[in-house]
């Protein structure tokens, strides 16, 4: 029987080490999920291009079924992308009004509602219907009876529900979830001409340490909605820009 070899520095890493980098790994990982204030704190140090990088990322992950060219058409662009890093606060629920006001260059336009119902001027996309009625209380900042706040998820509430609500109010924002968004942009009810900014709430994290992009059910649905084709239209368009910001 053959003794056996001595590893030497050419034969690369043992099992091992292998296993240990991988800890290590996720040992980083974990240092950015504060669960104290349910955020994961490394998107404050994410720019645009290391935005686009991680987005592409979680799509080459969770759409191993699709083919190239429908992962091109669903691979968001840094240049389209704001770039969110000078913001120092953490990006819980409560500092989100700020941060809103932070990156609008006319922030007293929050408070304001298109003539036109069901067209509003931001648009905040969460994870899970729970999450977004969290929102929704957060950004009532903003809310008056002229400039309603739009609860656009399915978590107890009907699509004709909001339907019948946007056909008849004055909303400056909405706060939904992708699959429900998407519903309402193509029946008509939720409609894109005043659109300023969309607002993805990447930092929220639940009791398991995932986000939005975390979780192929969220990712997929996002990342379906964020390339739609009038909102990649709309990202550089110098006219009517709409600002792509992730929190």
């Amino acid at each position: 029987m053959s003794k056996s070899r001595k590893r030497t520095a050419d034969d690369g890493p043992s099992t091992a080490d292998r296993k240990g980098k991988k800890r290590k790994s996720n040992a980083d990982k974990d240092d950015s999920l504060d669960m104290e204030l349910g955020i994961n704190t490394a998107f404050a140090r994410l720019d645009n291009q290391l935005l686009a990088d991680h987005l592409l990322q979680k799509l080459t992950r969770f759409g191993a079924d699709l083919s190239s060219v429908e992962v091109s058409d669903m691979t968001i662009p840094a240049n389209v992308i704001k770039d969110t890093t000078s913001w120092q606060e953490p990006r819980t629920t409560e500092k989100l009004p700020d941060f809103l006001e932070k990156f609008t260059d006319e922030p007293e336009r929050l408070s304001r509602a298109s003539k036109k119902h069901g067209k509003p001027h931001t648009l905040i996309v969460a994870g899970a219907g729970l999450r977004a009625a969290n929102l929704v209380r957060s950004v009532r900042r903003f809310q008056s009876k002229d400039n309603a706040v739009a609860k656009l998820f399915a978590k107890h509430f009907k699509v004709e529900e909001q339907v019948k609500f946007l056909s008849g109010h004055r909303t400056g924002i909405g706060v939904g979830t992708p699959a429900r968004l998407m519903d309402l942009m193509e029946n008509g009810a939720l409609g894109l001409e005043n659109l300023q900014r969309v607002v993805v709430d990447a930092s929220h994290i639940d009791q398991k340490k995932r986000g939005v992009l975390d979780m192929k059910d969220t990712m997929m649905p996002l990342a379906k909605l964020l390339t739609r084709k009038e909102l990649m239209e709309r990202y550089s368009d110098e006219k009517r820009p709409v600002d792509l910001l992730f929190y």
